[in-house]
């Protein structure tokens, strides 16, 4: 008895030659059609994809892979230590958003984590031999030389969150201006006056223009704009209570605050609590990301909303149309995609 598995003259996996004199075609007339090349007439076709179905061939994808100079792999390069990407909802929401869109290829996912030189060191090698067809850049620093490596390489890369207004790569982020702004808005509606933030780390591009809606609220309302009422986190929970310490410190009169992310905006409610401010009678709280966070705080945070997940799929659609552009370097950087995904503020009992 058979055991169900095709087998070739051989006794092994049938092979393309076989199909082809199956078909009574060439060798490289199998390969059109199972590429699915428009160069091949209907008859031909067919013959083909009944001697494929009788001999139950299977391509086989890594040596298709290599002759197209080609891994069939893309790398997702968070440049943080493991322990804040393990900490932070962004992270899990990005790479559901990546999965999600790689759902239906046959691209393989690669995590790799660069938060030290060491790793960067380690990375660099091995983005340099070519073991992926591109990378996803996610939580970039101004100062980081990953991207300028990848460009040298000309490997495709696409980046959550630019570095600058002129980013050379493709980007998606989210509107983090507007949706600063709209937190601000939202504040001064309720009667709020005396307004504080407490800011991402300042050399990502994404929190600078977070403090910018947040300068651009102020000064539209009339307010003076203080650096006492600011102070500087780096999205850690610890960041965010050292902070909120600082600011009740230098202004115990504040009556709201609007934290960078939801991650700071927990470790500001803990500081507020234990000096005995009602939140939102004494102060108001708003966060930024709109993670499970918010929802689960007591009481609930009001935060900026931003489609993290969708950006995960964005910046994947995006890096699988630039793997598959086949021009010149050159002209691949001058069509490259900045997407800004709009933000929405997510009101609830904290403000």
């Amino acid at each position: 008895m058979g055991s169900g598995q095709p087998r070739g003259r051989g006794g092994g996996r049938p092979t393309l030659e076989e199909v082809a004199v199956r078909a009574g075609v060439g060798r490289g007339t199998v390969s059109r059609v199972i590429n699915g090349s428009p160069r091949v007439s209907a008859h031909t076709r067919a013959a083909v994809e009944e001697a494929v179905a009788e001999l139950g061939y299977v391509p086989n994808t890594a040596a298709r892979a290599l002759a197209a100079n080609r891994t069939d792999s893309i790398a997702v390069v968070v440049p943080e230590p493991e322990s804040r990407f393990f900490s932070e909802p962004y992270f899990s929401d990005i790479i559901h958003g990546v999965g999600s869109a790689l759902a239906d290829t046959d691209m393989q996912l690669l995590l790799t984590f660069a938060g030290g030189d060491r790793e960067r060191r380690s990375l660099a090698q091995y983005l340099s031999a070519h073991r992926v067809d591109g990378v996803l850049l996610v939580s970039v620093h101004a100062d980081d030389p990953l991207p300028d490596l990848l460009q040298q390489l000309e490997i495709p890369a696409v980046i959550s969150g630019r570095r600058s207004a002129d980013e050379p790569l493709a980007s998606v982020d989210s509107d983090n201006f507007a949706g600063a702004r709209a937190a601000v808005d939202h504040l001064l509606a309720r009667g709020r006056r005396t307004i504080a933030t407490i800011t991402g780390r300042l050399d990502v591009y994404g929190a600078q223009r977070r403090l910018d809606g947040y300068v651009d609220g102020l000064t539209e309302a009339g307010l003076p704009v203080s650096a006492d009422l600011m102070a500087h986190g780096d999205f850690t929970e610890d960041g965010g209570r050292r902070a909120m310490a600082d600011l009740l410190d230098r202004r115990p009169d504040l009556d709201a605050v609007f934290a960078g992310s939801d991650v700071m905006a927990a470790g500001a409610r803990q500081v507020l609590r234990e000096a005995g401010r009602r939140i939102p009678d004494d102060v108001a709280l708003v966060g930024f990301d709109d993670s499970a966070i918010a929802r689960h705080m007591d009481p609930p945070l009001t935060s900026v909303r931003q489609p993290i997940a969708e950006m995960g799929r964005t910046m994947t659609n995006v890096l699988l149309a630039e793997i598959a552009d086949t021009r010149p370097a050159a002209a691949r950087r001058l069509g490259r995609q900045q997407i800004v995904l709009p933000t929405e503020l997510v009101c609830r009992e904290s403000s």
